[in-house]
């Protein structure tokens, strides 16, 4: 049977998190057993909020060792950064032009970052469009994001569906794949884990770091006596990602039951993160001091993405009239 074609994504633009890992990394690690899976890292995309160059080479640098980290086999699967593939910025042009622009301006994305302080800019703007182009220069066909990105996946969707009419069959339309039960995964302070928030509870921080952040989560002012209901506990939503389902049914009858301390609570939670990364941490730590092996990685990603962006690049030029 072929194998579905899934592609995603992730930005360096700082340390991942918890979030990213239950809400795409986790998923991309296992999908590399049942799935043609293409994965990259966003640089282009990260332009949008880096705006320095150090930075931005060294986060390209720490996601790669984070996933690989993590248990991704670049012999299972195509990892590589997407700047590496100079043909998606092609097509992110090419798209542009049969891009109606009431598309982009109903994006939430667009209009919920500028909200929040970003400043507007053309790359904000038509990041749907090149977030496009990533997926249908690979001809994905699933696409797994977050609730927040699936009008993107949509908007991708819009854009092959008009290029084919005026064209003719050139794209595959791809498909959102959304995980309900792991949508949205609280920061410490409630929100969405992000780290536009400053939220977030990194995947390899130090210890110290780690137990300083897992203490400081925002809790109610209810009295250590009274029953606390675990669904609107950040704590419990938290420990429930870590923990297996005995483990999360006896705390949701502690909560219930009256008497908890949620700082004996947090130290539990902490215990959980700590252990769990545990043999990720030293696996990471032993490919950071061989760093010229995940260089190595990269680069055939790299050449292995640019054999199926070609074939569709070159399609797509004589589709449109400058292949001659």
């Amino acid at each position: 049977m072929t194998k579905k074609r899934v592609l995603s994504g992730i930005q360096p633009s700082g340390a991942l998190h918890i979030g990213n890992y239950f809400g795409m990394m986790r998923q991309m690690v296992a999908y590399q057993k049942s799935s043609d899976l293409y994965c990259f890292i966003a640089s282009y995309h990260a332009l949008t909020s880096v705006s320095d160059g150090g930075r931005l080479r060294s986060d390209i640098m720490e996601v790669a060792l984070d996933f690989l980290a993590l248990g991704l086999d670049p012999d299972k699967t195509i990892f590589w950064v997407q700047s590496d593939v100079p043909e998606v910025t092609e097509l992110t042009w090419i798209l542009s032009n049969v891009t109606g622009m009431g598309l982009l301006e109903r994006c939430h994305s667009y209009k919920d970052k500028v909200a929040k302080g970003l400043t507007p800019n053309h790359g904000l703007f038509a990041y749907p469009v090149l977030m496009a182009a990533d997926i249908l220069l690979y001809q994905s066909q699933i696409v797994p994001v977050g609730k927040d990105q699936k009008q993107h996946v949509e908007v991708a969707r819009d854009i092959a569906l008009r290029f084919n009419h005026i064209y003719g069959e050139t794209f595959v339309l791809p498909e959102p794949e959304i995980n309900d039960d792991i949508a949205v995964i609280p920061g410490v302070d409630g929100q969405k884990m992000s780290k536009s928030y400053n939220n977030t509870i990194e995947i390899f921080c130090a210890e110290k770091a780690l137990r300083k952040r897992v203490m400081g989560i925002v809790t109610d002012s209810a009295p250590v006596e009274a029953k606390k209901d675990p669904a609107k506990s950040i704590i419990y939503a938290l420990y429930k990602l870590f923990a297996d389902e005995k483990q999360s049914e006896e705390l949701a009858d502690r909560f219930l039951a009256g008497g908890l301390k949620y700082g004996e609570v947090k130290k539990e939670l902490y215990e959980l993160i700590s252990e769990h990364f545990a043999p990720y941490k030293k696996r990471r730590e032993d490919m950071k001091n061989n760093i010229d092996y995940v260089y190595e990685v990269l680069a055939k990603g790299a050449e292995k993405a640019r054999e199926k962006a070609s074939a569709t690049i070159d399609k797509v030029r004589r589709e449109i009239g400058i292949k001659y």
